[in-house]
């Protein structure tokens, strides 16, 4: 998994004798794949590749999505799933194709620094947004302002109606780091993976308000740590914290 986290691939899912990496169609090398496999001798590795064709994915989601809830203070669910009005926040999504459902350990533990952040009257920006859970969330919070930005269409359209499915007022864009500069935030989320990130934290760091200003990253592995530590002390911030779930985690900086 570590190998192929150098390439393009975006995000991967283990179970007990292997695991699934996937990457965007266009992004797909098999040399590079060859490469990597060339490099480990023991154990025998094989694999199979298959493209994903779309489908009916709100049928396929609906079948096997269950709410999720994080520390008891957040519920997220479906429009058929019972409400629990109990919960201090409660999300509703109908995710499509995007990622972000909550169930993966990288959004679940964003969640987490979100209940524990205070987020009244600050602006966010949820890099890589998904179906924008953080970015409602944050809203929910009390943000001022709101940005959601991803670089994938079904994303952008997907986030634009789970606003409006929570009734709160986001803007998403569609695009890159590019399109950063213009407005400056106290908080940035970036749930994406290593190799975006180590390319993209700079940018983040000029876009940060100024001290205090909090940056939260996810979309990597335990032994990702160093190398992601590292980067963002050389561009002016501070290690405050780690999350893990499993071989995932969140870290937390805050710029000095």
């Amino acid at each position: 998994m570590a190998l192929l986290a150098e390439g393009d691939f975006e995000s991967f899912s283990d179970f007990e004798n292997g695991l699934n990496a996937y990457v965007l169609s266009n992004l797909d090398d098999q040399d590079f794949v060859q490469e990597v496999l060339s490099q480990i001798t023991e154990p025998k590795i094989e694999y199979t590749r298959t493209e994903i064709q779309q489908k009916n994915w709100n049928e396929e989601w609906e079948s096997n999505f269950h709410p999720i809830f994080v520390n008891e203070q957040c519920y997220i669910r479906s429009e058929f799933h019972e409400p629990k009005p109990e919960f201090p926040y409660e999300i509703i999504i109908q995710p499509k194709m995007s990622f972000g459902t909550g169930h993966h350990e990288t959004t679940h533990m964003m969640v987490e620094y979100i209940l524990e952040m205070d987020m009244t009257d600050k602006d966010v920006l949820d890099m890589g947004c998904g179906t924008s859970i953080l970015a409602i969330l944050a809203k929910m919070k009390n943000a001022a302002y709101v940005e959601g930005i991803d670089i994938d269409e079904w994303s952008v359209e997907n986030s634009i109606e789970n606003a409006e499915r929570n009734q709160v007022e986001i803007t998403v864009k569609q695009g890159d780091v590019s399109l950063l500069g213009n407005r400056k935030f106290d908080v940035i989320l970036a749930n994406i993976n290593k190799n975006i990130l180590m390319a993209d934290i700079p940018a983040y760091v000029k876009d940060l308000k100024g001290t205090g200003s909090e940056l939260v990253l996810s979309g990597l592995m335990e032994y990702d740590k160093n190398d992601i530590k590292t980067r963002c002390e050389e561009n002016g911030l501070k290690f405050v914290s780690m999350k893990q779930r499993n071989d995932w985690i969140a870290l937390k900086f805050v710029k000095i």
